[in-house]
């Protein structure tokens, strides 16, 4: 193996950082689209995990970052799961069989309020799982100059990993604090990480506000 004295583990640097906030939206809540209809004691039993794993880690620990970012000029940019047509057929065929579904304009489609854009932060509808996929991301952040990314959001082992990897191969250094994401279980969220830490810098928020707060 070649030594080309290239490292992942660059601390960010604001004027090359965006913070990519990945499908906290209202549908992928309890009260959503996707579990609106289901009795709450299933809705307990299969998804209770994930909720209290949103509402008491990842979800405060992304607004800690989202502040952390705005005040030093970090880049925000969400994404969310939504279809731009009525009937949503330009959705992957993945969404398509798995039914995933909310037009862009509904209220499923919106960022929680917990951690609602501000200003003009971006918000880009995606029809697949990986954002790089299915909107123009890559050139806006080429425009933005951004060479650097901090991911979070859900599901740590599908929509997050998918971006992970393909910001990846797509040639930015990504990091990835592992207490601001979440998905349907410990296993899953744990396997996710294991398998995409040769991709990423995984580190702590707490690690990551600390060097965040100590950026000019």
């Amino acid at each position: 193996m070649k030594d080309f004295g290239l490292s992942r583990n660059v601390p960010v640097v604001p004027e090359r950082t965006a913070l990519l906030v990945i499908d906290v939206q209202n549908y992928t809540m309890e009260d959503g689209g996707e579990y609106a209809s289901l009795d709450p004691a299933e809705k307990e039993a299969k998804y209770g995990f994930f909720f209290k794993e949103m509402r008491g880690r990842a979800i405060p620990n992304m607004q800690k970052l989202l502040t952390a970012c705005r005040q030093k000029g970090i880049e925000v940019v969400y994404t969310v799961m939504a279809a731009q047509t009525a009937d949503g057929r330009d959705l992957s065929l993945d969404y398509k069989i798995t039914g995933f579904f909310c037009h862009k304009d509904s209220w499923d489609a919106q960022v929680m309020d917990e951690v609602a854009p501000a200003g003009d932060e971006m918000v880009l509808p995606k029809g697949s799982s990986s954002v790089f996929i299915s909107t123009n991301i890559h050139y806006l952040l080429r425009n933005m100059g951004k060479t650097q990314l901090i991911l979070v959001g859900a599901l740590t082992d599908q929509c997050v990993d998918s971006a992970v990897r393909d910001a990846c191969d797509l040639g930015y250094l990504v990091t990835l604090p592992v207490d601001a994401c979440a998905t349907q279980s410990q296993v899953r969220h744990d396997s996710a990480l294991f398998n995409n830490k040769g991709y990423c810098r995984q580190v702590t928020t707490e690690a990551l506000l600390a060097e965040i707060s100590m950026v000019m």
